[in-house]
């Protein structure tokens, strides 16, 4: 809670600490194999990712588009085009609704990390997370609509809502699974001193693999941006 700075203070050292150990496990490992072979390395995962990404791009169709309604009255719309010459695509927001009065409006980096989150589970391989995912797209979010709002537009739902929108929106238009449950689904409770976060799950919804075998869905799993957890401090310390 903000009223409650004691504990806000500390989740903000503990991030710092988080930071900190990060920082001395990357100068050990250049220390032990030295900056070039890091920096190298640290390319060679980037190039990868970008070229696993361009591989699921050759199997989407040159122009695909999905219009997302949602219970707000809001729109999503989305359009995915394939550049084969270029080995890239453009994912255009272009006709999604303006910036409304209220809270469902998304800052720009929560569509560009859905994106970005979408493109990656394409990739049926196992690769780490990394910024190389986006290298092959370009990503288009209008000024001023619901995805690019700016101060002091409401945000508040934008990231445990319109994530999940945006999300179903863009499996929708590369044609490769239906709409997940739209929402994070998020539970709270507590007092000033004890506080309760969750997500509550739905169900995983059908689709097809990228070589067109077909998949059900499931029932009674988390999903997308509700598929999350809290790592015991004793596990990363394993």
């Amino acid at each position: 809670p903000a009223r409650n700075p004691h504990q806000n203070i500390a989740d903000l050292k503990a991030q710092i600490a988080a930071n900190e150990k990060g920082v001395a496990e990357l100068r050990e490992m250049v220390a032990h194999f030295g900056l070039d072979v890091v920096e190298a390395y640290m390319g060679h995962v980037q190039d990868n990712a970008a070229e696993s990404v361009r591989r699921v791009l050759e199997r989407l169709p040159d122009s695909s588009a999905y219009e997302y309604p949602t219970d707000t009255g809001q729109i999503i719309k989305v359009k995915i085009s394939v550049d084969r010459q270029k080995r890239e695509a453009t994912v255009d927001f272009t006709g999604t609704s303006p910036v409304m009065k209220n809270n469902f409006n998304a800052p720009e980096p929560v569509a560009r990390a859905a994106v970005l989150y979408a493109f990656r589970v394409m990739v049926e391989d196992m690769i780490p997370m990394n910024a190389g995912c986006l290298r092959p797209i370009n990503i288009i979010i209008p000024e001023g609509c619901m995805l690019k709002p700016t101060y002091p537009a409401a945000v508040v739902a934008g990231n445990v809502e319109t994530s999940q929108h945006v999300t179903n929106a863009l499996f929708g238009a590369m044609g490769a699974m239906a709409n997940a449950q739209g929402t994070m689904n998020n539970l709270t409770f507590g007092n000033k001193k004890y506080q309760y976060y969750e997500t509550i799950c739905s169900g995983s919804p059908a689709g097809r693999m990228n070589n067109g075998r077909g998949f059900a869905g499931t029932s009674g799993v988390h999903t997308h941006m509700t598929n999350s957890r809290l790592t015991d401090p004793e596990v990363l310390e394993l």
